[in-house]
């Protein structure tokens, strides 16, 4: 009977080897080569909505560029050619384009971002491109092409350049490099080509394919091809390739090897992405796969028989078991009474434990009470510190309005008295911005003249400038208002061109200069020429009562600053320029645009 049932069991075991070996074979290899074109078409997508964001970046930029003022003023009189390049150049570096140039209206070059270069566009006739064409006539236009000056493949971009009298003389021209993008494409299974209208590979993840034909190049193809020059002198070759089907995928062979492949189409850019994942990989997974069950299978068979064998062992194993289990219980029986002792001892552990917690409670209280004390020393010191600064300027205005009455000059002055009295409300606001250290103050917001707000700290800090032979330069462009309190944007100012001046006595160089950069947020800026600051302590700079200053300074005049532009809703940061010094930038919100919101 065992027999028997053994032989049944060996003819299931069999039967099942051979279906699993023909049905199993075609689902796995289909399953396979479904999940590789899900990875194609995702690696495509990515692939396509990289090139659209790229190309995009770039597309409004020469109609901006091309209704410049001065642009159209040197299109009509390109006399001051020296001066529109070193724009386009400092241009072109900002915007990180290739090259941008300009072409007049007969196809020369006249001003381009290169002309300090070998291969530099100016002179040269692209009369014949397409772009220029296009642009000449009044639209905007894009190319793609292989440079004929440079051999550089890139994207260009044109627009039409009105002269003032309103009629196109001549063409703005971006161009944008592509080698980027391609070089990001390789390293991976997954290959990359764009093709042309003409079937001409234009840009590739393998190097081999670029300039390769993947359509006959019939006598229309090569004679558009040639008029527009768009791949210069590169020889375009045939590529040796088929499509094809499996399991109802599309392929693509070539070089010996079979791909799944997946195209998609940019219109805009005329254009067509193909990816390509080689199908050697899937069908060998496919084949492990199909192995794997085979084994498994087998396995099963020989679990199987294996059964009979582990009932005759089943009930020998109980009896030991059962033996087993009694000696377990009499030995958990003996762990119990020792962790019953051990719980004793740990309870004892736990009491001293507490009485000692209830002693480091007290020593805490006994420190945090000795901390108030000499965080309100250190307070008194600070407000010392910052007060200081504003009485040397008021007896300076005090000493310089005695003089002028004697000359009984009042109107000057007067103007000196009103100073001191600004002075005066600026200490009685420092007290007010020193509580801010403990609790977020309600200051009322208001727009600020940053100019007049640096001339003030400049005139305050002069004293102080003298004595450590510092010279102020102070460069700022007509800017917005921006918004934050007075009093509390003078201190935060004081504050910074006082460590400035500290950090450069002494020094070669005692040079502080002041610049801003306009927009939303508006930076200022204030570099020094000193040591800078240590990479270690950067990071504490902001802290309260932290100093780099031997034998003076709290520490607590950027950690103020720090909080004061925080309540104005902007920021203050610090990193060391690359020519040497420290550069502080205060960081304010654009009075205007919040308005304008």
């Amino acid at each position: 009977m065992e027999r028997q049932r053994l032989i049944q069991w060996c003819a299931i075991w069999a039967a099942a080897i051979v279906v699993l070996m023909t049905l199993g074979s075609r689902v796995v290899t289909r399953s396979y080569l479904a999940e590789g074109a899900e990875r194609t078409q995702a690696a495509l997508r990515l692939t396509t909505d990289g090139l659209t964001g790229h190309l995009r970046r770039y597309e409004a930029l020469p109609r901006l560029l091309a209704e410049d003022e001065d642009v159209r003023a040197f299109i009509a009189d390109p006399g001051d050619a020296a001066a529109m390049n070193e724009w386009l150049k400092s241009t072109n570096a900002l915007l990180e384009s290739s090259d941008i140039y300009i072409v007049d209206a007969d196809g020369i070059t006249i001003a381009a971002s290169n002309f300090d270069r070998p291969e530099t566009f100016v002179g040269e006739d692209f009369s014949y491109r397409p772009y220029f064409t296009e642009a000449l006539a009044g639209r905007d236009s894009r190319f793609y092409a292989l440079g004929t000056t440079s051999g550089i493949r890139g994207y260009y971009y044109s627009a039409p350049i009105r002269a003032p009298d309103g009629r196109n003389a001549g063409v703005m021209v971006f161009k944008i490099g592509l080698d980027a993008i391609e070089t990001s494409w390789r390293g991976t299974d997954i290959g990359i080509f764009v093709t042309d209208p003409e079937g001409i590979v234009f840009l590739a993840s393998d190097p081999a394919l670029v300039y390769a034909t993947t359509l006959p190049m019939e006598a229309a193809r090569t004679e558009r091809t040639s008029a527009s020059r768009r791949y210069s002198d590169a020889e375009l070759v045939p590529l040796d390739h088929r499509r094809g089907e499996r399991s109802g995928f599309a392929t693509f062979h070539t070089g010996g090897r079979e791909y799944l492949e997946r195209s998609a189409t940019m219109p805009r850019a005329d254009w067509t992405v193909h990816a390509l994942l080689d199908t050697a990989p899937l069908l060998a997974q496919a084949r492990l796969a199909l192995l794997a069950g085979v084994l498994l299978l087998a396995v099963a068979g020989t679990a199987g028989g294996l059964v009979l064998q582990r009932r005759a062992q089943l009930a020998e194993r109980l009896a030991l078991q059962a033996g087993a289990q009694e000696l377990l219980e009499q030995r958990v029986r003996e762990r119990t009474a020792d962790l019953a002792r051990v719980n004793s001892r740990i309870k004892t552990e736990v009491a001293e434990r507490r009485l000692a917690e209830k002693e480091l409670r007290r020593m805490q209280a006994d420190l945090v009470q000795a901390g108030k004390l000499a965080a309100l020393g250190r307070m008194s010191a600070a407000l010392s510190h910052e007060i200081n600064q504003p009485l040397a300027a008021a007896r300076n205005y005090a000493d310089s309005a005695a003089i002028l009455i004697d000359r009984a000059d009042y109107p000057r002055a007067r103007e000196n008295v009103l100073l001191i009295l600004s002075l005066i409300d600026r200490m009685a606001a420092i007290g007010h911005h020193l509580r801010a250290m403990a609790r977020k103050p309600n200051q009322r917001l208001e727009d600020l003249d940053l100019a007049a707000a640096v001339s003030e700290a400049v005139a305050i800090t002069a004293p102080h400038m003298q004595a450590a032979g510092a010279q102020v330069a102070v460069t700022l462009p007509d800017m917005s208002p921006v918004r934050g309190a007075a009093v509390g944007l003078q201190q935060v100012l004081v504050n910074l061109l006082t460590n400035a001046a500290d950090a450069v006595e002494g020094g070669a160089n005692r040079r502080i200069e002041i610049d801003a950069q306009p927009g939303d947020p508006v930076i200022l800026r204030v570099r020094d020429h000193g040591p800078g600051v240590p990479a270690g302590i950067a990071d504490r700079i902001f802290d309260p009562f932290f100093s780099t200053k031997t034998g003076s300074g709290l520490g607590l005049g950027l950690s103020i600053s720090y909080n004061i532009m925080k309540d104005f809703g902007g920021d203050l940061r610090v990193s060391n320029h690359p020519g040497g010094g420290a550069v502080l930038e205060v960081v304010m919100k654009n009075a205007m645009r919040m308005a304008a919101e």
